[in-house]
């Protein structure tokens, strides 16, 4: 008997010795892609104190502290991490053997065939057995007592799993801070939009009171016989065309509004903002260096980054899955086939402990089949993650492109609405002289209003670029 225990052990040892040589390759991914960083100093790159000036308007840091506050994406998000949160404390805890509080209760009808129909009925027929000791059939069951169960972490599964788990937590936060810069951006745009939309606003009605005055002036030409009906009539058109302008500008304005509200998380409602004058001066020059180290701060390249370890540490646990696992199941408590005999102490007392070591062998292509998916997880994050860092560098430079070259423009455009502002002052005083016709005054405030609303126009591409290239830095 025993030299059959001893070939059975054997055995055993085989297949799990068998089984431990056949694990998988442990992953092996390229380098991370290289960032080209423009040489030179500190002060030549970007630092996210450029945008001081772009954010310190106290109406726009209220709007933002709003749709911090009240935001129901990134409420959500919040959830999320909870969520990650709760999942780390559960891989943290997996190595800890379970511990449960066991009341059970049944009850069995031997076969007379069976070793335990036999064994019951021959023992009741002992003389060396007490009235309580004989053995009812069919047959109760009463445990009260402690079960518990514990996985031995032989290769590191639950360790992967644990880093794994607390890598995606990780990326969570980055989701998190992602959705935050989005939002903080999203409510600067829309500020700033909604800020250039009343800049054309009161150029259209500057312009207005201006057409209005030309065709007041136009009538009195025309009954001095000095104009004629159709000079008359292409100033109205003009002006009409210029008062239906109007409606529009303030149907994008309420647009806005509605827009940025629901950013905020409320409904709609007047939006507080400041006045920005074309006057003021626009945000400093932004330098071309792009720092590797602020770039690889970005939350989607974090968040990436992240979920390659995860995906990485799910690989290890996958591997370690082809190995022999080793789990003690202990219990200890009371134990009777009467009910009345259950809490008599300690001829009730029972305890016992159970320890398997299983190694997969016809399940083995299942848990291929598990480390393959692993695997390709793996390599999924990593090209997602290589992308990440070529779309966070292409958006950089394209917003500074942005800025740069707006700002250029800008600067032509303001010199082009003086030359023709000044050119509507040259052509009203040549028409009231007669040295100028009406189609050259109505050409020249055409002219001037369309320099007006593209400088504006230019200006907040300057501070959309601004707030593109905050974005595209990953926000604070």
């Amino acid at each position: 008997m025993n030299k059959r225990i001893y070939q059975y052990a054997l055995y055993a040892a085989m297949a799990t010795a068998t089984v431990a040589c056949s694990t998988q390759k442990e992953l092996a991914l390229p380098e991370r892609i290289s960032v080209p960083v423009v040489s030179g100093n500190s002060s030549d790159t970007i630092s996210l104190q450029n945008f001081t000036q772009v954010f310190n308007d106290p109406h726009l840091r209220s709007l933002i502290d709003t749709a911090l506050r009240n935001n129901y994406d990134l409420l959500s998000a919040a959830q999320r991490v909870a969520t990650a949160q709760a999942n780390l404390m559960m891989a943290k805890n997996a190595w800890l053997p379970s511990l449960n509080l066991s009341l059970s209760a049944g009850v069995d009808k031997y076969a007379d065939y069976t070793l335990n129909g036999v064994g019951n009925f021959d023992t009741n027929l002992s003389p060396n057995i007490s009235k309580d000791q004989r053995i009812p059939g069919p047959t109760p069951e009463y445990f009260a007592g402690l079960r518990s169960s514990w996985e031995i972490d032989l290769w590191g599964k639950l360790k992967s799993q644990r880093q794994a788990t607390y890598a995606r937590f990780l990326g969570s936060e980055q989701g998190r801070r992602l959705l935050t810069t989005q939002i903080v951006a999203g409510v600067t745009g829309l500020y700033y939009e909604l800020t250039a939309m009343d800049n054309e606003l009161a150029i259209i009605q500057r312009n207005i009171k201006l057409q209005e005055a030309a065709v007041a002036t136009v009538h009195i030409q025309k009954a001095g016989g000095r104009a004629t009906e159709l000079a008359v009539q292409q100033f109205t058109a003009q002006l009409l065309s210029t008062q239906a302008l109007e409606y529009g500008v303030k149907q994008e304005i309420a647009s806005l509004e509605n827009q940025l509200n629901a950013l905020l998380g409320r409904l709609p409602q007047p939006v507080e903002r400041s006045v920005v004058k074309d006057t003021q001066a626009l945000p400093d020059a932004i330098k071309r260096g792009i720092p590797a180290s602020l770039l690889l701060q970005r939350p989607d390249v974090q968040r990436a980054e992240l979920e390659l370890a995860a995906t990485k540490a799910d690989v290890k646990a996958a591997r370690a899955a082809f190995l022999p696992g080793l789990t003690i199941t202990p219990y200890a408590g009371f134990n009777a086939f009467k009910a009345g005999l259950l809490f008599q102490s300690p001829a009730s007392i029972a305890w016992g402990a159970v320890g398997n070591l299983t190694a997969p062998i016809f399940n083995k292509k299942q848990i291929k089949a598990q480390y393959n998916i692993s695997t390709a997880n793996a390599w999924t994050a990593f090209y997602e993650y290589q992308q990440a860092i070529v779309n966070g560098y292409q958006e950089v430079a394209s917003a500074l492109n942005k800025v740069e070259n707006q700002q250029e423009a800008y600067a032509l455009k303001s010199k082009e609405v003086l030359v023709l502002q000044q050119a509507v002052s040259t052509a009203n005083v040549l028409f009231t002289t007669g040295y100028a016709n009406y189609l050259e005054v109505i050409t020249a405030q055409k002219n001037v209003l369309e320099a007006e609303l593209a400088l504006v126009t230019t200006r907040r591409n300057v501070y959309q670029g601004m707030v593109s290239l905050y974005r595209a830095l990953g926000g604070n």
